[in-house]
């Protein structure tokens, strides 16, 4: 029995930020009802290809498994009939439609929390419930963009990039889930319910730490250095002889190793951090050239041996490879869906893998 096999969750959400808070939850053991569109389900359902071999979107597959899938119209007396008879059994709902929706079908965390008072309300959005925020959608592109974290990754500052992966929703989601345990911290302590609000701005702003703070502790607007750190050199990637090799020296005595290995002298220009960091240029030109002799195989052996953090680049399969290799079992399968393995690991209450994500209205 998971953690939370006690706690049923109406889960009104859809896309990514909002499921991929209620799937943690559900395989610490909590049991998540998908309320769905009628006739359409979540819009991830045809976010495709690639598609498994089922037919079903692997999108949809990657956050959807643990749960059951119910379908309501709510702009009809019968679809809200449907949600306050799953609501009335439920101690946590979670919902990431625009602000106010929710209040036009009645569903509104004060109507909800007059009936059931310990009700735990998580409303996710894109911007907040303020008036101006009312008027932006909530999608991950969007914010990556507005919220500074586009101008910081990329080559330069003149190619503005967006992370590989809907980044920010994800992070989003986590904050979702991490405050849906807090607040039932609190209510096991007190009784009470609460309403809680995570939007993609801020959890965006959260998430940059070191870049944000940057620029409210010290003033300075960071912007894009390819794989470079604003603080830390060397900490990038460098061309070996047949492809790209990371190195990510974190103190003085990683960097002396890795002079070491290099068969590279000491230099005042490169004495500390502070000094390493205004001279990145430099440093990365005698590093790369020193590089060019052998492979990312050879350095990263080498390198690895005396204490120096380095590895290769790898793809998604390389990684999974790698991740494999080291026992870290990063992929399972239920009832013949793979997805990737929740990344948490509890000593007393294990993680669950009790359904595959469901088909739409499975649970009607």
């Amino acid at each position: 029995m998971g953690a939370l096999s006690d706690l049923v969750i109406a889960d009104f959400s859809r896309v990514l930020a909002g499921p991929y808070a209620t799937m943690m939850l559900a395989d610490f053991g909590a049991e998540v009802i998908k309320v769905e569109r009628l006739g359409t389900g979540d819009d991830t359902r045809t976010w495709g290809p690639p598609f498994a071999a089922d037919g079903t979107s692997t999108y949809f597959q990657s956050i959807n498994r643990n749960k059951n899938s119910v379908t309501a119209d709510l702009t009809t007396d019968a679809g809200i009939a449907i949600a306050h008879k799953i609501i009335s059994r439920s101690s946590v709902v979670v919902e990431n439609f625009a602000p106010g929706t929710m209040e036009k079908f009645g569903l509104g965390y004060e109507e909800l929390s007059r009936e059931n008072p310990g009700l735990i309300y998580v409303a996710i959005t894109g911007f907040g419930s303020g008036a101006k925020a009312r008027e932006l959608p909530g999608y991950d592109l969007l914010v990556q963009g507005m919220s500074g974290l586009m101008s910081i990754t990329g080559e330069d500052s003149d190619h503005p990039t967006k992370v590989g992966v809907a980044l920010i929703d994800v992070i989003a989601g986590l904050h979702a889930a991490l405050a849906i345990t807090t607040a039932l911290h609190h209510r096991a302590k007190s009784g009470q319910g609460q309403k809680i609000e995570v939007n993609l701005m801020s959890s965006a702003l959260s998430a940059m730490v070191n870049q944000s703070t940057a620029f409210i502790g010290a003033g300075v607007v960071p912007n894009a250095m390819g794989n470079a750190h604003p603080s830390i050199a060397p900490y990038e990637s460098f061309k070996a002889s047949d492809g790209h090799l990371i190195i990510a020296v974190g103190n003085d005595k990683q960097f002396a190793l890795l002079l070491e290995v290099l068969n590279l002298r000491p230099d005042p220009r490169f004495a500390t951090n502070t000094e390493r960091v205004k001279n990145r240029k430099e440093l990365h030109e005698l590093i790369s050239q020193a590089l060019s002799t052998k492979t990312v195989k050879q350095w990263s052996a080498q390198l690895m041996a005396v204490g120096v953090p380095a590895g290769p680049i790898l793809t998604i399969e390389g990684a999974i490879e790698t991740a494999t290799n080291l026992g870290l079992q990063p992929v399972i399968d239920v009832a013949g869906s793979k997805t990737i393995a929740n990344p948490i690991i509890f000593s007393k209450t294990p993680v669950e893998y009790r359904k595959a994500p469901p088909s739409l209205g499975q649970d009607d």
